[in-house]
């Protein structure tokens, strides 16, 4: 049975569920977490929807035998094309999963185009068309695969003339348009904010879901009462798959690095 002191499970294709864990220690420090990044599978969003799925579910598994409390799927692509089976093998156990956070950046009202920034296989997946359709006559979205961006991300490349040469190209059929904002659709890309907005504009905004889905956690632990009360700082653990300890030292910088 789960107790309240039990870490929280995240699991990412990589580092990119950082972005989310941090989140959720800045509005829940006294908890413990166990972070999983799969670096040696990265990136998921070119993969077959299958073999994601499969890798999730080891990752899944993984983390509960850390007798995690609750698992974050912090991985768009993940969440896409595995969160329902998961939800449905582990039926005892709180499953958070994430999605582009389109409602806020419809919310914003902003005149020009929503341009939703995610991988190739998020953009393909059912879950994503839904989401699309539910919001398709209140703006105009348009979606922007970016195959190769994790990867900039995963090699430690957040910023410099490689990573906003590769930004160029993405947006050069864009720039000249009004944009609303930019939804950042996967979870290693609120790591290159700096270098996205050195090529769009600081004046545009960009929005991710990693708040919303801290904050959705928290809600889940209070409701099936599992929300730490130490007040006592909690620890983290890094595990990836590439156990390498530039890999780990690197997944510790991200969690404190400015973005």
């Amino acid at each position: 049975m789960n107790i309240k002191t039990d870490p929280i499970g995240f699991f990412d294709s990589g580092v990119g569920g950082l972005s989310v864990m941090r989140e959720a220690v800045s509005i829940m420090p006294n908890e413990n977490f166990i972070y999983f990044g799969d670096s040696k599978n990265a990136p998921y969003g070119t993969k077959k929807v299958s073999e994601v799925r499969d890798l999730t579910i080891d990752a899944v598994e993984f983390l509960l035998s850390k007798n995690v409390k609750a698992v974050v799927i912090a991985c768009n692509t993940a969440t896409s094309a595995a969160i329902e089976e998961i939800r449905s093998k582990y039926k005892q156990m709180s499953i958070i999963g994430i999605e582009p956070a389109l409602k806020p950046a419809v919310k914003l009202n902003r005149k020009g185009q929503i341009i939703i920034m995610a991988t190739p296989m998020t953009l393909r997946e059912k879950k994503f068309k839904l989401l699309m359709d539910k919001y398709k006559n209140e703006a105009d979205i348009v979606s922007l695969p970016c195959a190769g961006l994790v990867e900039f991300i995963e090699q430690g490349i957040v910023e410099g003339e490689d990573l906003e040469y590769y930004l160029k190209e993405k947006f050069k059929s864009y720039l000249d348009n009004d944009i609303s904002s930019i939804v950042l659709g996967c979870t290693h890309y609120p790591f290159i904010k700096k270098a996205l907005s050195n090529v769009i504009g600081e004046e545009i905004p960009l929005i991710d879901g990693g708040l919303g889905t801290a904050q959705e956690l928290k809600r889940k632990l209070i409701e099936s009462g599992l929300l730490n009360d130490s007040k006592e700082k909690g620890n983290i653990e890094i595990c990836n798959s590439i156990n390498d300890d530039k890999v780990i030292d690197f997944c510790y910088s991200l969690i404190n690095f400015k973005i």
